[in-house]
């Protein structure tokens, strides 16, 4: 083979210099990404590409990519924020861009808030809620009602008028690459909208300051927190990819313990519930988390929705839900899961199918750490199906339902009622997975 010439020809040479400038020209206010295939693209009008997972489905996920210029914002603080997602319920298309991490605890002047803030003037105090429903006193037969739940409930809707952030439709938010850009104490919620991308974000610290006592949940009781990161609830036609979800800097080992239970102040990290449907996830990062993904709010959420790709993202220092699912098509794929116990987090189990789900597993990587038991990494109510085939536990390839259901006296199906057909990026094995996806995921990667 004759040697190849390192000279470029004129048009070549044309072609970087034009390509040169319009690089130097986006900064601040595009920015593109290199991609082998498709050459370059603008991250902020990115859509997400054909076949690639549900989400992809019928229109597929365009975001905000025709927002016009007067609906391309560029947001460093809270207020800003809430201005440039405008009302719920505009459907015209928008690009926020997030530069920098933005503290939703903050008012209008950019003032650090606290529990103190949202709780002055409703009349709640913790200490008097703890000596009102004392279950010594108060009993373990129903949920508080009187004088303190009531200004608790009042206290946690003022947090949530402050931290609560609505998404419209044909809506794209993406953090800035290379500053750190995502939103701490925050939720960003997505309800009854359709046509939503979120990229490259890193969600911390969405804590809610006033949890519930339920004495009725379970057999002890626990503390039940408001609050998710990302919270789809009837929504559709969502990408959520290269995001970054944590509890940090508080993790659930420094929560106190009252009337014997964990005071819970975390919720979900991403949850997508109340008929959400043709939802793809991709390329995340979670971890430091308990109760992370739910998919399917109850057991009788939304027949025929809750259509959900979950690929190529890394859970560590996850205790359950990655994810829970009731009732959809789930397709869970090229996944790396490390249950080594981290900052305090033990996992319980990785995937939960129950109430009729069908979840198709495959090509996922397992860490398992000594002593860990492969049957504990799924789990079901007898009712779920899971389909797995390529999934591999510490390199090895393993039927994972069959030493769950050798372990259980309520057996997950291995059988499901469809076959996924929108798998773009799938990779036939999962061997290299704990190596690529440790560069390739979560925010901060895309440049």
């Amino acid at each position: 083979m004759a040697a190849r010439s390192h000279r470029r020809s004129l048009r070549s040479r044309r072609a970087a210099v034009v390509c040169a400038a319009v690089v130097a020209a986006s900064v601040g206010t595009g920015v593109f990404v290199m991609n082998a295939n498709a050459g370059t693209v603008d991250l902020y009008h990115q859509a997400l590409a054909a076949k690639d997972g549900w989400a992809s489905s019928g229109t597929g996920t365009t975001g905000g990519t025709k927002a016009d210029a007067a609906h391309t914002f560029t947001v460093s603080t809270r207020a800003q924020l809430v201005k440039a997602l405008g009302s719920a319920s505009d459907t015209t298309p928008r690009i926020i861009k997030v530069n920098g991490m933005i503290d939703a605890n903050t008012d209008g002047s950019g003032k650090k808030l606290s529990c103190a803030d949202y709780a002055s003037g409703t009349g709640y105090s913790l200490s008097a809620y703890l000596k009102a429903y004392d279950p010594a006193t108060y009993g373990r037969s129903k949920l508080p009602s009187g004088t303190q739940e009531t200004a608790r409930a009042a206290a946690q809707a003022k947090q949530g008028r402050n931290i609560v952030f609505k998404v419209p439709a044909n809506t794209t938010i993406v953090g800035v690459p290379g500053t750190n850009a995502g939103l701490t104490g925050a939720m960003l919620q997505i309800q009854n909208v359709d046509n939503v991308i979120v990229r490259n974000l890193t969600f911390a610290a969405t804590e809610d300051c006033f949890p519930q006592w339920d004495p009725t949940d379970g057999d002890d009781g626990n503390w039940n927190s408001n609050y998710d990161s990302v919270s789809l609830r009837g929504a559709t036609h969502v990408w959520a990819d290269h995001n970054t979800f944590t509890d940090a800097p508080h993790f659930d080992s420094a929560n106190p313990k009252y009337f014997g239970r964990e005071y819970q102040i975390h919720d979900g990290a991403l949850d997508i519930t109340k008929g959400s449907d043709l939802v793809t996830v991709s390329r995340n990062q979670f971890t430091n988390h308990d109760k992370t993904m739910l998919i399917g709010g109850s057991d009788t959420d939304s027949v025929g929705k809750l259509r959900v790709s979950i690929h190529h993202n890394v859970w560590k220092g996850i205790m359950q839900r990655a994810p829970l699912a009731r009732i959809g098509q789930i397709h869970i794929y090229n996944n790396y899961y490390d249950v080594t116990p981290l900052n305090g987090y033990a996992p319980q189990y990785s995937i939960n199918s129950r109430a009729k789900a069908q979840v198709v597993a495959e090509n996922n990587y397992w860490r398992l750490p000594s002593g860990a038991k492969t049957a504990r990494l799924l789990s079901g109510d007898g009712t779920g199906s899971v389909k797995g085939s390529g999934n591999l536990v510490n390199g090895t390839v393993t039927d994972l339902v069959a030493a769950y259901n050798a372990a259980s006296s309520k057996d997950l199906r291995t059988t499901v009622n469809w076959t996924p057909a929108l798998t773009a990026g799938l990779e036939a094995s999962a061997g290299s997975l704990p190596t690529s996806l440790a560069t390739t995921t979560g925010a901060g990667v895309l440049k």
